[in-house]
């Protein structure tokens, strides 16, 4: 992500996003190993996409998608409840001769 971040530095300051204003960024924030595939990838990544556009895009989908990306998780937990509560009733209900013996007739 420290890449990604650097570049994004570079963008808001409006300077060029180049590999070697990238690794100063990076060495300033005391990363001690770069990778020179990394940041040469990202380099020619963003060279084909407009910043501004996909850091608007990007707020815009997270906010739609927020709220509903916590939805099902609160529909989870009662179903959850439900099981566990049909397991201890159902341990209650096993009579002492029905215990493992049963198991083996």
């Amino acid at each position: 992500m420290q890449y990604l971040y650097s570049a994004l530095i570079l963008h808001k300051s409006e300077q060029e996003i180049t590999a070697a204003a990238i690794k100063k960024i990076l060495k300033a924030a005391g990363v001690t190993e770069i990778d020179d595939a990394r940041v040469k990838s990202l380099v020619a990544s963003l060279g084909e996409i407009d910043i501004e556009e996909a850091l608007a895009s990007a707020s815009s989908m997270q906010f739609a998608a927020g709220p509903a990306a916590a939805a099902p998780a609160t529909t989870e937990a009662p179903a959850e409840e439900e099981e566990e509560e049909e397991e201890e009733e159902e341990g209650e209900e096993m009579d002492d001769d029905e215990g493992l013996g049963s198991l083996f007739g």
